[in-house]
């Protein structure tokens, strides 16, 4: 099955800067499961939620199609890095307490992945899968120059998948009984120059460089430099995250 490959070229960028997620949603995980003996991170890119998996849950197998990714992902004692595709694990029938795929649902073919984690789940096991929106920055007029960048600068180069991410994914089709999690948000504080290394990570970044040779983030820190303040000054970024979890009849 073909795999969008959208992040193997910015690996290094992207294991730097994507911001991490709440500990509250991997505590409401745990809460979630009865058994903690294995848990599979599928699409875990270079580890964003790998980490916190592995100190909840006696084992992690961290999957992603690229090479690149896992090549950045932190070695963990209790961790296996495989590269295979969402839909072909590897794993034993009935041998997973949870499936988490974080940031990635949006790029599956669902049928076959579905079919793979009824597989490989055991009965009453988790499927949890999240994704975070359009981030917001204090400050109003720093936070519209972000706004105006993603929505109009970048607007043809975001692949069409990035619409199921911002309504939530609340458009797909889901393979389990859902449950009622909580309310999460992502927050981070952080410097231009890290706010800068993020943007860099998108894909619509890495496309608009790829079609027009020019770095779209260099104009933007331009514009920022003389709203933000000091370049070292930390500034407190946000970002809406939707959780759909699901349990296995």
């Amino acid at each position: 099955m073909a795999f969008k490959d959208h992040f193997s070229r910015i690996a290094a960028t992207y294991a730097s800067f994507r911001p991490r997620y709440p500990p509250a949603l991997f505590d409401y995980l745990a809460r979630s499961c009865r058994q903690h003996t294995l848990a599979w991170d599928c699409a875990c890119g270079s580890g964003q939620a790998t980490l916190d998996l592995a100190q909840r849950f006696d084992a992690v197998l961290a999957t992603d199609a690229s090479a690149a990714q896992l090549a950045s992902a932190p070695p963990l004692a209790n961790v296996r890095y495989r590269v295979a595709p969402a839909e072909d694990s590897g794993l034993a029938a009935l041998s997973v307490d949870i499936v988490t795929v974080a940031q990635a649902l949006h790029w599956f073919e669902l049928a076959p992945f579905y079919a793979e984690v009824e597989r490989v789940l055991r009965r009453e096991g988790v499927l949890a899968v999240w994704t975070y929106g359009v981030m917001h920055v204090a400050g109003e007029r720093i936070d519209r120059a972000l706004q105006e960048f993603y929505w109009d600068t970048l607007k043809s180069y975001w692949p069409a998948e990035r619409e199921l991410v911002e309504s939530g994914y609340r458009t797909l089709p889901f393979v389990f009984p859902e449950l009622t999690p909580p309310a999460f948000e992502m927050q981070e504080d952080w410097s231009l120059r890290q706010l800068s290394g993020y943007v860099r990570s998108w894909s619509a970044t890495a496309r608009y460089l790829e079609r027009n040779a020019v770095d779209p983030t260099v104009s933007l820190e331009e514009s920022l430099a003389c709203l933000w303040g000091k370049p070292d000054e930390l500034r407190r970024i946000s970002w809406p995250l939707s959780v759909r979890i699901g349990v296995k009849p």
